[in-house]
């Protein structure tokens, strides 16, 4: 059997590829398709059942463990920018929901109302820049130890995501999406995922779908457990701070 036949077969979660492909690369052993790869994606009992009681009970549990931590960095946050400390943002989820993201502040207001000019690209296509003036001395620092993302927590407490899963794309990248990007949103967006400890430092999250659809269609506890555990050494600051 190829590795292209192989690699299009449904899994245990009845998820499966449409159709076969030749992986450009892997990732912790799974098969990353070429963009263009569609994802037919069936919930199994692990996805419906146990992680969404894994992820509150996690999240729970961290939330309190870490509230003296964040509380010293959301002071931190307002003393250097003020109020507010965290950034609201719209993003879209499972199944093409809209929902509130939140992060701690990193950047001070839009470009668009400061008089420093930025000749860099559109921070709304490009989500990142490491000359864009907005960005603060405790920005780039929260930025690159991944202490931004610690409130979206909260998001998995309320549902909205999952500790793994593709991150949240903003709602006018999703808008100019083709066909098969949409299958993406089968499953819960994630604080971490494949793209966060691959590709994070290569490409932007819009350029990448295809790690996206790989987590897709090989969601299991397996899959979760060891991007988890990758994660660790992946927010230990391997990428830059902004």
């Amino acid at each position: 059997m190829s590795t292209a036949e192989r690699d299009s077969r449904p899994t245990r979660e009845a998820s499966h590829y449409v159709g076969p492909f030749v992986p450009a690369r892997t990732v912790l052993g799974i098969p990353i398709p070429p963009p263009g790869i569609r994802v037919h994606h069936v919930p199994g009992r692990y996805e419906r059942w146990l992680k969404p009681v894994f992820d509150r009970l996690v999240a729970f549990a961290l939330l309190m463990l870490l509230a003296p931590f964040m509380s010293v960095l959301a002071l931190l946050v307002f003393l250097q920018m003020g109020s507010p400390v965290l950034f609201r943002q719209r993003r879209v989820g499972r199944h093409g929901r809209v929902f509130t993201v939140y992060k701690f502040r990193t950047m001070l207001p839009d470009r668009r109302t400061r008089q420093q000019p930025f000749p860099g690209p559109d921070r709304r296509r490009t989500h990142k820049h490491p000359h864009d003036p907005r960005l603060t001395p405790i920005g780039r620092f929260l930025r690159k130890w991944s202490l931004d993302e610690l409130p979206q927590l909260f998001n998995v407490l309320r549902g909205e995501m999952s500790l793994v899963g593709p991150r949240p794309e903003l709602c006018e990248i999703v808008g100019t999406y083709e066909e098969w990007q949409h299958d993406r949103h089968a499953v819960k967006p994630g604080i971490t995922g494949v793209w966060q400890i691959s590709a994070r430092d290569e490409r932007m999250m819009h350029e990448a779908t295809e790690f996206d659809l790989a987590y897709v269609a090989h969601l299991s506890w397996s899959t979760d457990l060891r991007i988890l555990l990758a994660t660790i050494p992946s927010a230990m600051g391997r990428h830059p701070g902004y």
